[in-house]
């Protein structure tokens, strides 16, 4: 788990939001960072502040300051030194977001405590198409190295994208369709990098060039990493078979720029070789039985680590996925209105899981999305905006793990967000409604589900660099064609899945409260939410046999409670230090736990500038998890030592250049990520150093 984060230090060319990281001493970290602020005797004049940035997914193009809930952005040389092979990794040590950690080809973003379709995944405001919300052994399709910022929004509160983000929206902006022209005529940037805990070797390549109105994109990213290292001691060796990474990433992009917006296409197309550690073939016979699995002669063959097979028998998955985007907007596109706005996509996702040179299962995911923004001027002190969001999903699986029959989903929402600022008072509202219709194309079973979701919030800047923010949010989630229709084998994740066809849909209340302080010596953020949830769908394990356990998809009254926090105190020009933590509690109504739900973390980090370097030196602690669902096992602590510094300058020519160097888990620990479904047989990456160089020009 990569833990190394940005100081914000004032000679920083970084631009993160410090988005609350969570301490579990919530009162300790709120009455140290008010006592440090007042202790501060910088004249006004001198006190650094947060630089601010533009969070493309609010909906109002507003700054994280204006947000009701902890929002993190990532840009600039923060987002470079950041990056990891995937998005759940990248994203992995922000405050509240782990991730589902499955061996280095996949890992998606858990916010929370909550995964798959409670995170809503966008590439520049527009739904990523993927089977990653079917199955965590599934790639997210979004490649971090092409990334020009990535926004996370906590909470329910973003259900402008959708009511299912219960958990939150992750949005990755990129520069595939361009909605300028390059000043110069061009602009790109190059990167080259490599990790020496998996052998990884990885180079990215952007450039735009353009003249009049017409301006062209292309990009690119290569990427070889092998099986990774483990920390010491652990019994299946020294490094995860079937842990490695390849994958190639290339897009091109054309638009028409004009003086009142843009509109453009690209056509982007990834493929991946990666590895499914794990994977356990010695249970193919096994079969439910009522509440019960039946093994026959295979029980008892199991090992500690789930059964997983030889390294020479590690099945490979060979993913393909063509996506088509267009974007575009229009500025002031007719009375009473500021902007028009277009996304909309076509993507042909395939993936073919191959065991012993055939392959054994190919899953298919055709999905078109259309998503049309309008913002008005205006209105008695209110500005806001409303729109219309509809997508259709074809979803097959066909082969051995075929566990979902093919599906067709059809989805259609319209929302409207409103905004109005009253003094130091910022207030907001937003309303949607969905309908959505899952079809079982074999069985025939069609369900439809409608919902409708509100959220209120404000934010009260009571004094210069303080403000205070809370919101309130209804919202409802149908469930899933995989939740609704799920029935057989799925060794991936060692599990036997059935769905449940009466699923209702999830109603959540969502309560956030938050009190930041942004600029002056000492900053921090601490945040504090509950969210209650009727008929919550998770699968419950009604029995296990040697690791393969029965899944069956269930719905509970559930509340999920935490605390997201930071402090950091500036120590001189040079200097500062920062606490961190944080911590959730998920349990079912009536006593029983949830299963997969992250440790507690707490930190600190000391972080150090001078001219043109910098550097950030780590101490993470993540607790034992030991609050355990049924069937599941504890799992123990570890503390990881971190390590970064980077350097930027420039070249003759005037172009910026940096070079970095990080290195994660210096005392080659041995940690295992309980949110994961293969936390045995995938343990942590051990002792890793990246080095890479990135020049723009």
């Amino acid at each position: 788990m990569n833990l190394l984060a940005h100081a914000h230090s004032t000679r920083s060319r970084s631009r993160r939001h410090p988005a609350l990281r969570p301490v579990a001493l919530a009162a300790i970290l709120t009455l140290s960072g008010t006592s440090l602020a007042h202790a501060q005797a910088a004249p006004p004049t001198e006190a650094p502040g947060l630089p601010p940035v533009t969070v493309s997914a609010s909906g109002l193009q507003l700054g994280a300051s204006d947000m009701t809930t902890p929002t993190t952005v990532l840009e600039g040389d923060e987002l470079v030194r950041r990056r990891e092979a995937t998005l759940g990794e990248t994203l992995s040590s922000e405050p509240g977001i782990t991730s589902s950690h499955f061996g280095a080809g996949a890992s998606r973003p858990i916010i929370r405590g909550m995964d798959g379709p409670r995170v809503k995944l966008l590439s520049d405001g527009a739904e990523l198409h993927d089977a990653s919300t079917i199955s965590p052994d599934h790639a997210v399709v979004s490649e971090p190295l092409l990334a020009t910022q990535i926004e996370v929004l906590r909470g329910p509160s973003a259900l402008v994208y959708g009511n299912g983000a219960v958990g939150g929206v992750v949005n990755v902006l990129d520069g595939k369709v361009p909605t300028a022209i390059p000043q110069k005529g061009y602009e790109g940037s190059a990167e080259l990098r490599a990790n020496s805990g998996a052998g990884e070797g990885a180079g990215a390549f952007s450039l735009t060039g353009g003249a009049g109105n017409l301006a062209v994109h292309v990009e690119g990213v290569a990427r070889d990493a092998g099986d990774y290292r483990v920390g010491k001691g652990w019994s299946g060796g020294s490094k995860v078979p079937g842990s490695f990474n390849r994958t190639d990433t290339g897009s091109v992009g054309l638009s028409w720029v004009g003086d009142q917006g843009y509109l453009g296409a690209a056509y982007t197309r990834q493929t991946a070789k990666y590895g499914l550690p794990g994977h356990n073939h010695s249970l193919d016979g096994c079969h439910a039985d009522g509440d019960h699995l039946h093994c026959g002669a295979h029980a008892g063959e199991e090992d500690d680590d789930h059964g997983a097979e030889a390294p020479g028998d590690v099945p490979v998955v060979d993913l393909r996925s063509e996506r088509l985007d267009i974007r575009g907007e229009l500025r002031n596109p007719f009375a009473g209105f500021t902007a028009l706005r277009l996304r909309a996509g076509v993507t042909d996702y395939r993936h073919d899981e191959i065991e012993d040179g055939a392959i054994g299962t190919t899953f298919k995911n055709k999905a078109y999305d259309t998503r049309i923004e309008l913002q008005h001027a205006p209105v008695a002190g209110f500005k806001g905006v409303i729109g219309l969001q509809t997508s259709q999903r074809k979803f097959s699986a066909d082969g051995e793990e075929a566990y979902v029959e093919p599906t067709i989903t059809r989805k259609l929402g319209f929302f409207a967000l409103e905004e109005v600022r009253l003094g130091d008072w910022r207030l907001e509202a937003a309303l949607r409604h969905d309908r959505q219709t899952a079809e079982a194309q074999t069985s025939g079973i069609e369900r439809s589900h409608n919902g409708t979701s509100a959220s209120l919030g404000a934010v009260w800047k009571f004094t210069p660099g303080y403000q205070l923010g809370t919101s309130f949010t209804r919202a409802s989630r149908a469930p899933t064609a995989e939740e609704l229709y799920a029935q057989g084998l799925h060794m991936a994740t060692s599990t036997y899945e059935r769905g449940n066809a009466d699923l209702k849909s999830e109603i959540s209340q969502n309560i956030d409260l938050s009190l930041r302080k942004t600029s002056g010596d000492t900053t921090f953020g601490v945040s504090l939410f509950r969210n209650r949830i009727s008929n919550y769908i998770y699968g419950r394990t009604l029995d296990e046999v040697d690791g393969l356990q029965l899944l069956q998809y269930s719905q509970q009254d559930a509340t999920f409670t935490g605390i997201e926090g930071q402090v950091r105190q500036r120590l001189n020009r040079h200097l500062g230090i920062t606490l961190f933590g944080d911590t959730v509690r998920a349990k079912q109504d009536g006593g029983g736990l949830l299963p997969r739900i992250p440790a507690t973390r707490a930190g600190v980090r000391l972080d150090a500038s001078w001219q043109a370097w910098e550097s950030q030196v780590e101490w993470v602690q993540v607790a034992r998890q030991n609050r355990v669902a049924e069937f599941e096992t504890a799992t123990p602590g570890y503390g990881m030592l971190n390590l970064g510094v980077s350097y930027n300058g420039q070249l003759s020519s005037g172009a910026p250049w940096q070079v970095y160097l990080k290195a994660n888990n210096l005392t080659d620990r041995l940690a295992y990520a309980h949110t994961s479904f293969i936390k045995n047989a995938a343990p942590l990456m051990g002792r890793n150093v990246t080095v890479g160089v990135k020049v723009a020009f």
